[in-house]
């Protein structure tokens, strides 16, 4: 895949996506989303893919959307890929751009660690938000800083943000928008740990691989969308009800036979299932079926 904002590079069954404007800080553009959105689709249908780690080129992760345009940056009105003024009526077009990547994220079916290896402000925070584990180097620096440019939170961060950090915490940083510390963000549970920068990758590539040479694909997919699911769950009964269906159709599948199997026999294990075509009969269940 030719890609020009971001560099998409795979190796060992660990996908590096980088952000790719270093001159610019990785400032966030239209096409970077379009990027985005089709590297996170393309990953999540390659079964050499187990785990995806993102991380930004030069000092920093993402500095936010770019604002080269000036006062007119959010203005869609004015903005070139908007469309005419007859084919406004679908109002598809007003979708907000970190929206729609921090929803290809979220539906992707592989785990995602974030290294967030510098300044992550903006939608250069609120893109990883729906990552799974979020590393910072100690000179990473992060901000909610909507409030300041006269906007509010985006990319559905006001429902990803509370989940992650609490209300309270949530509320604190997108009021005052100011620009925090790695030990802050550490300190407040939206990052696991700070690292040395030159540790952040290698910190990154360890939880990886810890996934990929132990745990079955299908498995940690089907966690991955159980638990981020389950967030929005009114009763413990919707779990249950997947739980019950997953452990069914699993209990008959070869992955856990050999899971079963690799333990008995005190040995590393082999999982033969593909995310691609192996999945439970009733993935994806959250998904609106036809009423027959």
């Amino acid at each position: 895949m030719n890609f020009e904002t971001i560099l998409y590079e795979l190796e060992e069954k660990i996908l590096t996506i980088t952000l790719n404007r270093p001159d610019r800080l990785n400032a966030f553009t239209g096409q970077m989303m379009d990027e985005l959105i089709l590297a996170f689709k393309e990953a999540g249908q390659d079964d050499e893919v187990r785990v995806i780690i993102v991380t930004g080129a030069g000092r920093g992760f993402c500095a936010g959307a770019d604002l080269g345009a000036g006062g007119a940056t959010f203005n869609r009105d004015e903005n070139p890929r908007s469309p005419k003024t007859e084919d406004k009526e679908n109002l598809e077009w007003i979708r907000d751009g970190g929206g729609r990547t921090t929803l290809a994220i979220y539906d992707c079916p592989k785990p995602i660690i974030a290294a967030i290896n510098g300044p992550a402000v903006g939608v250069g925070v609120t893109m990883t938000l729906p990552m799974d584990i979020r590393l910072a180097s100690d000179k990473a620096r992060f901000g909610f800083v909507f409030a300041r440019r006269g906007l509010v939170p985006e990319a559905a961060s006001s429902w990803f943000l509370p989940r992650i950090v609490g209300i309270s915490k949530a509320l604190e940083w997108t009021y005052s928008g100011k620009v925090f510390s790695a030990e802050e963000a550490c300190e407040g549970g939206l990052v696991r740990s700070v690292h040395e920068e030159e540790d952040l990758l290698s910190a990154a590539k360890e939880i990886a691989t810890e996934i990929i040479e132990n745990t079955s694909a299908v498995s940690v997919s089907m966690t991955r969308h159980m638990l981020w699911k389950m967030l929005g769950a009114d009763h413990p009964m919707e779990a249950h009800q997947v739980d019950s269906r997953a452990i069914y159709e699993l209990g008959k599948s070869k992955d856990v036979e050999e899971g079963v199997n690799s333990f008995l026999e005190k040995r590393s294990p082999n999982f033969p299932s593909k995310v691609s075509k192996d999945m439970p009969e009733f993935y994806p269940w959250w998904e609106p079926k036809e009423f027959k």
